[in-house]
């Protein structure tokens, strides 16, 4: 077999049914994103979210964590400390660390979308049976899990 072709393995096939299934939820996922101010693009919007999960983060860890460049993410940095979403700071620790703290604006924007993209899967599911929407919520906690878990090389 080829690595082109796909791989003849029940998982395989339940892969590519999760793969189509979840582009309505990327779908919605995504125009709430966009609903919500300030408008920013899907990698602003992953830095952002990241800061907020790990506050104090250096730019390399920041990096890592948003698939980019060094370079790349001092220059996202820069537009979002523009706009006021964002703060560097340096490091207590070592001065020549620059950390990076989310301002109030940038957490106002943050809850703003949680909320919005909370709003636009509560109505959706609204019209999925209760019992469909626990086992979606435990397969997606499963998925969370193990993704979370993948060796470094698995996750690309």
């Amino acid at each position: 077999m080829s690595r082109a072709e796909p791989p003849e393995d029940p998982l395989y096939e339940m892969a590519c049914g999760v793969a189509e299934a979840t582009g309505a939820l990327m779908d919605l996922w995504e125009r709430a994103a966009q609903s919500a101010p300030p408008r920013l693009s899907a990698l602003q919007l992953r830095a952002l979210v990241g800061v907020r999960g790990s506050p104090g983060i250096n730019l390399t860890r920041l990096s890592e964590e948003i698939a980019a460049t060094a370079p790349a993410t001092s220059r996202l940095c820069d537009r979002l400390e523009a706009a006021g979403l964002l703060r560097r700071d340096r490091a207590d620790s070592d001065r020549r660390e620059i950390v990076l703290t989310l301002t109030e604006h940038g957490r106002q924007a943050i809850d703003v979308l949680v909320v919005q993209r909370s709003r636009a899967i509560y109505e959706v599911l609204g019209h999925v049976p209760v019992e469909q929407c626990r086992e979606l919520l435990s397969g997606l906690q499963a998925f969370t899990r193990a993704a979370e878990t993948a060796p470094p090389d698995r996750r690309q």
